[in-house]
């Protein structure tokens, strides 16, 4: 539960649209809910600014279903990755407002939208197979209250392409840069802008890219010295990181 959440639920029990024990209720779960199979960390907002998010790989509907709706009666943002449409279905049932990012396997589910960050985070990717890898740091950034901008398929293999966007590169307060093959466009990203340039290294490419582990390795040796990394793949890791330095 969000402070405001917090300011307007005593806000309706000096009101008295709220009884006493009914907030007391809510407050329970607070700083965890145990429901068997997680416990769902529903102070992370007072603690972090930001809420709990869903790892959907590996959890079953049902389970996925459990956590969405306990959180949905919180009042924060939700946001449930890598799963599928009938997971999405499943949860558009009681949550009508979700939203389906089928590239990524994202669901959101906005309760807010209050702009939190101070900047525009630019999500860049090297080629249009990398766009789904972006498109999970483009959804958890968004919702975490950012403001965010694409930039897709300006690669080093045409470099002009990026060289034509300098405005948007120029006015990022942070940019994320997923790439495959040899992951070389975070460095030239780099090299250009003043900003934290956030390197997704993504699992595509041919045979010796090792599913992602040379773009990893090089960018983790990149030369720009505003370059940071994460995961193989990891877009939400990269989105969430993005979100804090905006926040700053």
């Amino acid at each position: 539960m969000t402070r405001e959440a917090i300011a307007k639920l005593l806000t309706q029990v000096r009101r008295g649209r709220v009884g006493v024990d009914e907030a007391m209720e809510r407050l329970r779960d607070m700083p965890y809910e145990n429901i068997g199979f997680a416990r769902i960390d529903h102070h992370r907002p007072l603690r972090q600014g930001m809420p709990e998010v869903i790892f959907g790989r590996g959890k079953t509907p049902e389970q996925i279903e459990g956590l969405v709706r306990r959180m949905l009666r919180h009042g924060h943002n939700v946001l449930v990755t890598r799963t599928d449409a009938t997971v999405f279905e499943r949860v558009q049932r009681f949550a009508p407002q979700a939203e389906f990012h089928a590239l990524s396997g994202a669901i959101g589910i906005r309760r807010e939208r209050k702009l939190r960050g101070g900047g525009t985070i630019l999500v860049v990717t090297a080629g249009t197979t990398d766009i789904p890898v972006a498109e999970e740091a483009l959804v958890t950034a968004d919702l975490m209250g950012n403001r965010v901008e694409p930039l897709y398929d300006v690669g080093v293999a045409g470099l002009h392409r990026l060289l034509g966007e300098s405005k948007a590169l120029k006015r990022a307060r942070v940019v994320i840069v997923a790439a495959g093959m040899e992951g070389a466009l975070p460095s030239v990203v780099g090299g250009l802008v003043a900003a934290p340039v956030i390197a997704v290294p993504t699992s595509v490419g041919y045979g010796a890219s090792y599913r992602g582990l040379a773009a990893l390795l090089g960018m983790m040796n990149s030369c720009a010295p505003n370059v940071a990394v994460v995961n193989i793949d990891n877009g939400f890791g990269a989105g969430y990181l993005a979100s804090v330095i905006n926040r700053l």
